[in-house]
C-alpha cells in the first residue's frame, strides 16, 4: 500500500505522521525538536519510529513537511529523503493552499498555522477560528477561504517556564487544575492562573474577535499540545483535534500532488 509522510516541525516538538491515500492515519508519533540534531540524528529517529509502529519505509511514496525551525527544516529533509528515496515537498513559496491570505508578509505566516487553517475549513463552517496551543498560543480568523488574520501570545508552558526562571521563589510546576480557584500555597496559586488564567484569556480573546467581526464564529478548533488541559475550562463551544495539522498538510500534498516526488 502507498503510504504519504506528513511531517510538522514545531520549536517544541515535531510530530510524524503515516496516512493511506484515502486519509486514514496509519500512526502519529511526536519527537523532541532538537534544534543542533544533524541529519543522520533526524535519519535514526525517523526509522525508529518506522520500527515502533512497524510500518514499512519502502512503501512511502511521498512526503510533505512543515517547519518553523530554520536549523532543523534542511536537516530533516535530507533525513526523510535519505531513508526514503523521496524528495520531500516542504512548506513554502510555490506551494497551493487554496487560501486567500490577508498578511503584508505571506512568508510571515507559519507553515503550521497555514496547514491548521486548511483542515479547518475542510472540516468546519465560517466564519471560523483556529487556536493552536503550543510553544505559542495563535488564534486566527478564516471566512470562507479567506484568511483574516492573527493573534500570537505566549504558549502555556513557555510563561510557566519563564514565570519559574525570573521569579526566584516561585516552582517549576505541572500544568493541572487546582482543587480551588483561590490557592493557599504557592503551587497551588500558581496552578489556578496557568489553568484559568490561560482558559479565561482564550474565552477573552474568542469574544474579542466576534465582537470585532460583529457576528458569532460558527465554530471553534483547537490544537497543540496545551490544549486539552485548558480547554475543558472555557466557556465557549471549542472542538479540539490533536491532528489538525497532520491533516491539513496531508489535504495540501493532495492540491499539490502534480508537483511529483522524485525518487533519488
Amino acid at each position: 500500500m502507498d503510504l504519504i509522510l506528513m511531517i510538522d516541525v514545531g520549536n517544541s516538538s515535531t510530530t510524524i505522521g503515516l496516512f493511506e491515500p484515502n486519509g486514514s492515519l496509519t500512526f502519529r508519533s511526536v519527537l523532541p525538536t532538537y534544534k543542533s540534531a544533524m541529519q543522520d540524528h533526524w535519519a535514526i529517529s525517523l526509522l525508529d519510529v518506522f520500527r515502533l509502529h512497524r510500518a514499512e519505509v519502502d512503501a512511502v511514496t511521498g512526503i510533505m513537511i512543515s517547519s518553523v525551525v530554520p536549523p532543523v527544516t534542511a536537516a530533516i529533509c535530507g533525513a526523510a529523503e535519505f531513508i526514503t528515496g523521496i524528495r520531500p515537498m516542504v512548506m513554502g513559496p510555490g506551494i497551493k493552499t487554496g487560501l486567500n491570505i490577508k498578511s503584508d508578509l505571506h512568508s510571515q505566516l507559519g507553515s503550521d498555522i497555514v496547514a491548521s487553517s486548511v483542515a479547518a475549513i475542510a472540516q468546519r463552517p465560517t466564519p471560523l477560528i483556529v487556536i493552536d496551543m503550543g510553544t505559542a498560543i495563535t488564534m486566527s480568523l478564516l471566512r470562507g477561504n479567506v484568511y483574516e488574520g492573527c493573534i500570537i501570545m505566549p504558549g502555556v508552558r513557555v510563561a510557566v517556564e519563564a514565570l519559574s526562571q525570573e521569579a526566584a521563589e516561585l516552582p517549576h510546576i505541572s500544568i493541572e487544575p487546582p482543587e480551588t480557584l483561590l490557592g493557599h500555597n504557592t503551587v497551588t496559586a500558581m496552578r489556578s492562573g496557568v489553568v484559568y488564567g490561560n482558559a479565561s484569556m482564550v474565552d477573552g480573546m474568542i469574544s474579542r474577535i466576534e465582537a470585532d467581526m460583529g457576528e458569532p464564529a460558527a465554530a471553534i478548533v483547537a490544537t497543540g499540545t496545551s490544549a486539552p488541559e485548558i480547554l475543558k475550562h472555557c466557556s465557549h463551544d471549542i472542538h479540539y483535534s490533536a491532528d489538525l495539522i497532520l491533516e491539513g498538510l496531508f489535504l495540501l500534498y493532495q492540491k499539490n500532488t502534480a508537483i511529483r516526488p522524485r525518487r533519488a
